[in-house]
Order: structure tokens, then C-alpha cells, then sequence
């Protein structure tokens, strides 16, 4: 017989497993199984592990609001998170429902028996993979927005010659020594951010290569207010006012940088010429002609990026790349950048849902076609949730949002005796990019993704506070199209 669960979660990072914690306290009921296409939990904290690997966002706000955040540092190494995340799942027995080398490849949605048939790909460990089916009520997928198959790498000209070593952050060698090295980075993102002043102290030096400049933000390692409140309170009540106030701290700044941009340049500015104490470098390296939050900021804890740079450690080059040559890298100046090995920290590569080919009574699902309702469904998709993170918070803000609402459904679905719910505009919709940031990897790949509106329920809002009235609070009859059970047939069993 065809296993059929009420559930699948794909995905057993750090969204997958909080989903997993909400679907079993808020819908005791209901059968699942977390579906990983990875040999372990974690995710983005278990697939990276390049040096000095680190959230960019504080514990408090990217830990769940369910489980305090206990160790020392805001600013989390991964090893702390995946720490989390794997306590999480074993404390509330989650680790049992994973099911590890399980990779969907399809998911057909059927409206006559109102169930979703997944093709599966089910590995082992000397690496042969088995085609299963299984079949659900509902899909819910938190497999991030990234592919982890393979980063993003330009072509660049001449990189069959260099003769040292060429390493992507994704794919981090266990055996690279980098000891007394000459190293380069390209790139200047969060990932380059927090590489070079990692490899600072090991490496004769670690330059980061950067076509134009990228907005970093220091910002303290530890949290003084949040180390008192834990010391006088009980960890839970701690931790919800530590959360609280972090998220009003962060809502403050985004929206300060949104509405007085100049005021948040100069802000900024000031602060690393305050650390470095040298204009001309801050003016030539440290100054964006974007504004900030066009762009994700960077963060640098204990601005550790500054201080590397500050003792000689490290340095920043702002120039393009003419081609690599065996010694390393020529730039458009004529400069030659020496290297014994590169780092091309040039970005993700975006994947919609983890690549999932979906299809709804035999039709292909186009889902740059679609909208997103509520953040948390899609038009034209029955008993279908995504999981997307917030790009200007923490991301489990947003995905812990999503998945209340996913329970929330369930729920009324119960309640009402209805068998498929849809996603259904009551008029136009003006349509906007779902992720609305001037980033280099997003911008290469929105076109993949589904869209967002400009009004509720079709507008996400990168405001954790209204969304979490608006999440809570709508009605969920005005815009699902509901079919009821009394209307599906009854399923054959498939031997």
C-alpha cells in the first residue's frame, strides 16, 4: 500500500524542525514525516563549513521563541546553531520523524482524491538511490531558497591557470591549509565578511577582492542588556523579553535606513571611520553608492572585520578582475593580486522550493505565475506551503510566522470539514518581486520565484509586528477557495 501521512515537511533545517515543533503542539493529530535530502539535520548550519561560519542575525530573534537561547554569544557561531537545532529536535522527540537521503523530485497534486502523490528519491549510505511514492494531505516545504548543490561561480577568464588552489565557501575542503598562506577573497558579502578576519591570524595575508563596496555594520558580540535579564530572570521570560526588545531594536534600524537613507549613510560611515581612523579608506572601500538596506547589511560582531584590517592582518582591494593568471589574479588597474589560494565567496545560486517539479491534475505549475497568500500559500497550488524568510530580519521570525499560519489552516480545515484549500484573488493584483532587495544573487534568479502583491493578503510585509496581527488575525474564509470533503472521492489504495 502507498504510505500516506496527513503532513510532509521538506527540509530538516532550522525551519523545518520549528515547523515540525508547531504541527505537533498545535495539531496534535496529525501524522508526518520530515523529508531531508541531506544524511543529517541542520541545513545551512550543517552544509557550511568554511572558517569562522556565523549567523548574521542575533539568537534571540533567529532562535526559536519556544526555546531560549542559552549560550553566550548573540552572534552565534554555526556549530552553536546546529547545537540548537539538534537539541530542539531531540527534546521534542522531531529526530524520530525525519527521514534522512530523501530528496523530492515532483509532487502531484491530484483535486479528485485531494491528495499530493511525491515522487521521492530514497538513499543510502553506499550511495544507490531507490524511486518510492508516498502521498500527503498537505505539503509543506522549508528547503530554504537556495541551492545546495552548487554555488554561484562566474567564468572566471584564465582560472585553469592559477596554480594554487580555487575553493568555494559552499564546498569548504576538510584539508585546506591556508597556514602562511597568501589568500584571496572575492566577494564582499556576508560570507567574505566573516572569512577574512577568521583567516586573518593563520594567513601571511587575506585580501578581499570587491568590484564595488558593501555596507558593514559593527555591531557587539555579546548582548549586555540580554546577559543581565538572563541573569535575574527565569530563561523563559528572559528570553521573551530579550526577543521583544531585539525586535523592535531591528524594525527601528531598517526603518531608519529605509526613511532617512542619508541620515543611515553618514550613521554608518562615521562608525568605521570611528574604528579604522582613516577617511580615505572608509571613502574609497567602505562607501556604497547603494543605500543601506538596498542590500542586506553586513554585520560584523565585535567589528572584528575592522580590527583585522586595522592590524595589518587583512586588507581590502576595490577593483575588477582582467583574468587570473598563475600567481593569481590581474585587475582592470594592472595590479596583480598574489595568491596561494582563492576564495570565490560570489553567492548563492537561487532554487525555488527545492527544485520540486509541481504539477496540480497533470499541469505544470509555472510558479513565477503565481502570488503568495499570506505569505504562506500559493495561487493555483491546493494544500501548499512555502516557508521564505524575512531578508531584512532574522529569518525564523517570518518562517515561525509561516508556520503557525500552516497549522492555523489545518485547523480550519478540520474544523469545517473541508478537503482542499486554495489561494483565491478577489480582483487584480499589483504585482511585486517576492524578495525586494538589489542583491546580485536574488536579482539573478526573482524571475523563478512566485510574486508578491501590495496589499493584504498578497504582500509580504519585512515587518514582523504587523504581519504577526495580520497572520493571526485574517480571515481565512474570504480568500480560500475551499473544497469540501464531501465532494473528494475516496482514495483507491495503490499496492
Amino acid at each position: 500500500m502507498t504510505e500516506y501521512l496527513d503532513v510532509v515537511i521538506v527540509g530538516a533545517g532550522l525551519s523545518g524542525i520549528g515547523a515540525a515543533y508547531r504541527l505537533q503542539t498545535t495539531c496534535p493529530g496529525k501524522s508526518y514525516a520530515i523529508l531531508e535530502n541531506r544524511p543529517d539535520m541542520g541545513g545551512t548550519w550543517d552544509l557550511f563549513r568554511y572558517p569562522g561560519i556565523r549567523s548574521d542575525s542575533d539568537m534571540f530573534t533567529l532562535g526559536y521563541p519556544f526555546k531560549p537561547w542559552r549560550d553566550a554569544k548573540a552572534i552565534a557561531d554555526g556549530s552553536a546553531i546546529l547545537r540548537y537545532i539538534e537539541e530542539t529536535a531531540a527534546e521534542n522527540g522531531i529526530d524520530r520523524s525525519i527521514r534522512y537521503r530523501t530528496k523530492v523530485i515532483a509532487a502531484d497534486w491530484s483535486g479528485e482524491t485531494a491528495r499530493w502523490t511525491l515522487t521521492l528519491e530514497v538513499g543510502d549510505e553506499s550511495g544507490a538511490v531507490e524511486r518510492r511514492e508516498i502521498e500527503c494531505g498537505f505539503l509543506y516545504t522549508c528547503a530554504g531558497y537556495y541551492n545546495y548543490e552548487h554555488g554561484h561561480t562566474p567564468e572566471f577568464p584564465g582560472a585553469a591557470t592559477f596554480s594554487g588552489q580555487i575553493v568555494h565557501p559552499q564546498f569548504w575542503p576538510e584539508d585546506l591549509d591556508y597556514t602562511g598562506k597568501r589568500v584571496v577573497v572575492i566577494g564582499s558579502g556576508a560570507t567574505a565578511v566573516t572569512l577574512l578576519p577568521s583567516m586573518a591570524e593563520d594567513t601571511s595575508m587575506v585580501t578581499m577582492l570587491q568590484r564595488s563596496p558593501t555596507w558593514i555594520s559593527a555591531v557587539p558580540s555579546r548582548d549586555k542588556t540580554a546577559d543581565k535579564l538572563r541573569e535575574l530572570l527565569p530563561a523563559n521570560l528572559a528570553h521573551r523579553l530579550i526577543r521583544g526588545k531585539n525586535i523592535l531594536t531591528n524594525i527601528a534600524i531598517y526603518q531608519y535606513c529605509r526613511h532617512w537613507p542619508a541620515a543611515a549613510r553618514k550613521m554608518l560611515t562615521a562608525q568605521t571611520t570611528r574604528i579604522l581612523g582613516d577617511e580615505k579608506l572608509v571613502a574609497e572601500h567602505f562607501t556604497p553608492r547603494y543605500n543601506p538596506w538596498d542590500q542586506r547589511l553586513c554585520a560584523a560582531p565585535g567589528a572584528d572585520f575592522f580590527k583585522a584590517i586595522k592590524k595589518g592582518k587583512a586588507q581590502v582591494v576595490t577593483d575588477q578582475i582582467e583574468t587570473f593568471v598563475p600567481e593569481g589574479i590581474r585587475l582592470k588597474s594592472g595590479r596583480v593580486l598574489e595568491a596561494d589560494v582563492i576564495i570565490t565567496a560570489t553567492g548563492l545560486d537561487m532554487l525555488a522550493f527545492g527544485g520540486i517539479t509541481l504539477r496540480v491534475d497533470g499541469d505544470p505549475v509555472k510558479v513565477s505565475d503565481q502570488y503568495v497568500w499570506e505569505g504562506t500559500m500559493l495561487t493555483g497550488v491546493p494544500n501548499f506551503g512555502i516557508c521564505v524568510g524575512y531578508t531584512n530580519a532574522s529569518w525564523t521570525l517570518r518562517s515561525d510566522l509561516t508556520s503557525r499560519m500552516v497549522c492555523r489552516v489545518l485547523n480550519y480545515m478540520d474544523h469545517n470539514g473541508i478537503a482542499a484549500v486554495v489561494p483565491q484573488p478577489e480582483g487584480p493584483i499589483t504585482e511585486r518581486p517576492l524578495l525586494d532587495l538589489a542583491s546580485g544573487y536574488i536579482q539573478r534568479a526573482i524571475d523563478q520565484f512566485p510574486r508578491q502583491g501590495t496589499r493584504t493578503p498578497w504582500r509580504m510585509r519585512q515587518n514582523y509586528l504587523l504581519d504577526t496581527l495580520a497572520t493571526m488575525n485574517t480571515d481565512l474564509g474570504r480568500t480560500l477557495r475551499a473544497t469540501p470533503r464531501s465532494a473528494v472521492a475516496k482514495p483507491v489504495p495503490v499496492a
